[in-house]
């Protein structure tokens, strides 16, 4: 029998977490090998399909954070526990957590960013003893876009969690400014033992990498993430062609000595 890569499986919803008005967690049945910061294609008969980047893996489930932005999306919110998704994928290259071990290690995550790298920074705050330390800096617009909270409370037990809002208006609580202004007050014990994973929003994810080495983390230890283009998950349709490269087949992960070479 003839595999036919276009034919998604049908995926039970075993849970759905709400973080904020227009972003869910679909938590989907699925067993078999993934990696953080890969991708599946959401297909809806008659609407069409969405890449939805990994949030969270499990021995017998997927986590796919979505954002409600258009009529696929719109239509997958639509569908409750117990409910069925089609799903194709996993897909794309993803983060490798063998590269990261006994290292420093920086997360740095704008808005939906963290979803894809949500898998790295739990996986390690599961073994932060395959660490010698980990810094996760995570950005928001306002305190009601944070994704995560529950995930981010657990982690500060064992990590350096620094959670910034670029508004907060009058609450305190919450710290605020851009994420690249946190870099600069990072403490490091040698920074050739440092790695870092940058995931966000374009200009986000320029800035920030220039913040890392402008305090001398050398490019071939940052790693990013170039999601926006994808689009069929299989190189065929082109959307996310950038020269000889393929987003979706050669990334959406690359090393930034590769990364910075994608310009779209």
């Amino acid at each position: 029998m003839i595999n036919n890569d276009y034919i998604p499986f049908i995926s039970e919803i075993k849970d759905v977490i709400k973080h904020t008005d227009i972003e869910y967690t679909f938590r989907m049945s699925y067993v078999g090998y993934v990696k953080p910061g890969q991708f599946f294609e959401v297909s809806m008969p008659k609407y069409g399909e969405a890449p939805i980047s990994v949030s969270g893996i499990g021995e017998d489930f997927v986590d796919l954070t979505i954002r409600r932005v258009g009529k696929v999306t719109d239509e997958v919110f639509e569908h409750y526990v117990g409910d069925t998704l089609l799903l194709r994928g996993p897909y794309g290259n993803g983060f490798d957590i063998n590269l990261y071990k006994g290292k420093e290690l920086i997360v740095i995550a704008g808005g939906t960013g963290l979803s894809p790298v949500r898998g790295v920074v739990d996986y390690f705050s599961n073994h932060i003893s395959e660490l010698e330390s980990m810094t996760l800096i995570s950005g928001f617009k306002t305190p009601k876009d944070i994704l995560f909270s529950e995930d981010l409370k657990r982690w500060k037990e064992n990590m350096n969690v620094i959670l910034t809002v670029d508004s907060a208006d009058d609450d305190t609580t919450y710290q605020t400014g851009l994420v690249t202004e946190y870099i600069p007050r990072l403490t490091l014990k040698d920074k050739n033992n440092t790695a870092a994973i940058v995931v966000g929003p374009p200009a986000m994810m320029k800035f920030s990498v220039q913040g890392l080495l402008n305090i001398d983390i050398p490019e071939e230890n940052i790693w990013i993430s170039q999601e926006r283009k994808m689009c069929c998950g299989l190189g065929k349709c082109g959307h996310c062609k950038i020269g000889d490269v393929y987003v979706c087949l050669d990334g959406p992960v690359f090393n930034y000595t590769k990364g910075k070479t994608l310009i779209d």
